[in-house]
């Protein structure tokens, strides 16, 4: 475990485990690096190299004011991969995280990636406009924002407890333990920084972004995803990705990274292995 500083003061940390292929995985709002153990635990054992920053506003690193949208989410990670030299790297990002891959990808090249992978992640754009009328009405990220400023430890448990890991189903197998660490993480980060990410998650376009990425890209995604919504998402970024692979899954939430790991992992790393 680690920290580096970025240009502007901001301290980015990080946990870095293993040697070999590096594994950099990029998570969802408002969490941390810690929402990936699943995974970090299982690519270690495969033989990885595996790293997870807490984004700036999240975590562990800096409770940022300023810099709480996506070009500067993409250079702190630039920043993060130069300074540990990373070198054929492959980037999973989930939610949040994957618009931050894609950002990271259009506006840095990928000279030291070898594949990405998009996971239940917000690109091509959630909120909806003319341009994309599928989209999210503007109203549904205010009442995020006014749910967070009203009363951001209740909010914490609410997302969680209902939609991110669609324990609002009928036969849901519901995990307080999975519920209690969501919210163990969102209140780790900055009350700023998280408010200010709504907007990027919800408003960035990533097109361009996508169609820059030359290197393959998986991108997966559960179709009962009530987080952010399939049909707005995942398959319209696979068509923009110049090697893009879309795999979807019956029946899974956002969270489907902590609630079935054992069907995502594996698939994670056959497409990394092949």
């Amino acid at each position: 475990m680690g920290t580096i500083t970025t240009k502007d003061g901001t301290e980015i940390f990080y946990k870095d485990w293993g040697k070999g292929q590096p594994i950099v995985f990029h998570h969802g709002w408002p969490l941390s690096g810690d929402d990936w153990d699943n995974q970090m635990l299982f690519f270690l054992e495969k033989g990885f190299r595996v790293i997870a920053h807490d984004r700036r506003g999240h975590g562990r690193s800096s409770q940022t004011a300023t810099g709480n949208e996506m070009d500067t989410y993409a250079d702190d990670v630039a920043a993060l991969t130069a300074a540990l030299d990373l070198k054929d790297a492959v980037h999973i990002g989930h939610s949040t995280g994957g618009g931050e891959v894609a950002r990271y990808l259009g506006r840095h090249g990928t000279s030291r990636v070898a594949k990405a992978v998009l996971i239940g992640a917000v690109p091509p754009i959630m909120v909806k406009s003319d341009k994309n009328p599928g989209g999210l009405p503007i109203e549904v990220f205010d009442g995020f924002r006014s749910a967070l400023v009203a009363n951001r430890a209740q909010f914490y448990i609410d997302v969680p407890a209902g939609p991110f890991y669609g324990f609002n189903r009928d036969g849901a197998k519901v995990s307080q333990g999975v519920i209690d660490n969501w919210w163990r993480q969102g209140m780790m980060g900055g009350t700023k920084a998280h408010y200010d990410c709504i907007k990027a998650f919800s408003e960035t376009d990533f097109t361009e972004d996508l169609k820059k990425i030359d290197v393959p890209v998986l991108v997966m995604h559960g179709d009962d995803d009530q987080i952010v919504p399939f049909a707005d998402s995942a398959p319209l970024s696979a068509k923009l990705l110049k090697k893009g692979e879309l795999k979807v899954y019956k029946g899974l939430p956002h969270g489907m990274c902590t609630t079935h790991p054992e069907i995502v992992n594996p698939d994670l790393l056959a497409f990394i292995q092949a």
